[in-house]
């Protein structure tokens, strides 16, 4: 008779990784709550396709937080629940602090006081800041260029001192360019607003967008454009069950990158998208954004070395076509 698997608590379950993590945690054999505020999470992705239950709600809430944990069995908790745009962060900071940071905080406080010291979470390679050294590995130095990468650095800080403190354990994982989609087509990215290039390219090859911008054509690239470590979304989220076996084993607090150690430039992800799509994309070239450096890949060694994990989907054209599998579903009211 095989062991019954806890149940784990996934915050922004309903998000595109979070949603993407709870897949993978079921067809693993675990049982799984999702706690989501719906800001930017979907109700019928969690209720429908993943068909675990949802309590709707924020992790700002201790009273919300303290009930859940008394009427669940909870073992380990999943944190993805973040605001994650960049130039809103710049904009407006307090929504970031008060949601990333004391949110976080506070769900750390109601764990602690169920016992529960099991954390597993989804931080980002926004904290390096600008690389001074590619590929990025785990001991770069971690200065942040804007607010989103200072409030995950932040909870990383936190994890470290509670580690010390508590004996919370947990694992941070630094991701880079999450993209694809489950290769079933079950689950994808929609976001409002989208901000990420593949899905900005495919929805432009679906006519939902006149034409895709190309921000910087002279950067010391081989074709001029921006380098990105495009990891598939489905490899994440095997990350992450890794990293919570990991702890529940006794593993000790980590930080592990999670890229596919190989960069694609932009001019290739639109041509990858026209080779899969069969269709024309329209781009306009854009002069660079700040902030934005040529070339931002990371190294997964450690993650491989001490987790096990290996990306089972590193090629672009792969990742670019469940993507597109996945938009031509979400998008189904348009002829294609």
């Amino acid at each position: 008779m095989s062991q019954v698997k806890p149940t784990i608590l996934v915050t922004g379950g309903a998000g595109y990784i979070g949603s993407h993590a709870v897949l993978a945690l079921k067809r693993t054999g675990y049982e799984v709550v999702v706690l989501d505020n719906l800001v930017y999470g979907h109700r019928d992705l969690v209720e429908r396709v993943l068909q675990v239950e949802l309590v709707v709600g924020d992790t700002n809430s201790r009273t919300l937080l303290e009930s859940l944990f008394k009427t669940h069995p909870i073992t380990a908790v999943m944190h993805f629940a973040a605001y994650a745009y960049v130039g809103e962060s710049v904009s407006d900071p307090a929504k970031y602090y008060h949601n990333n940071v004391i949110g976080t905080l506070t769900l750390l406080e109601a764990m602690m006081a169920a016992s529960i010291k099991k954390f597993v979470f989804s931080s980002t390679c926004a904290t390096y800041g600008i690389p001074k050294t590619v590929p990025l590995t785990e001991d770069h130095p971690q200065h942040p260029i804007n607010p989103y990468g200072n409030t995950k650095l932040m909870v990383e800080r936190i994890l470290s001192d509670f580690d010390a403190a508590y004996n919370f354990q947990s694992v941070c994982f630094r991701y880079f360019n999450a993209a694809g989609a489950d290769p079933n087509g079950l689950l994808g990215e929609d976001h409002t607003p989208e901000t990420h290039l593949i899905p900005l390219v495919l929805l432009t090859a679906l006519g939902k967008r006149e034409s895709v911008d190309i921000f910087g054509t002279d950067y010391p690239t081989p074709d001029g454009t921006c380098l990105r470590d495009y990891i598939h979304v489905s490899d994440l989220a095997a990350a992450h069950v890794l990293g919570l076996e990991y702890l529940l084993q006794g593993g000790k607090s980590d930080v592990f990158n999670l890229g596919n150690g190989s960069g694609f430039s932009v001019k290739q992800v639109i041509e990858a998208a026209r080779a899969v799509t069969g269709r024309e994309i329209k781009v306009n070239t854009c002069s660079r954004r700040p902030g934005d450096p040529p070339v931002l890949v990371g190294s997964s060694d450690k993650a491989t070395r001490i987790l096990g994990w290996h990306p089972q989907y590193p090629e672009l054209n792969e990742i670019v076509s469940h993507a597109w599998k996945w938009h031509q579903q979400r998008h189904s009211d348009e002829k294609i």
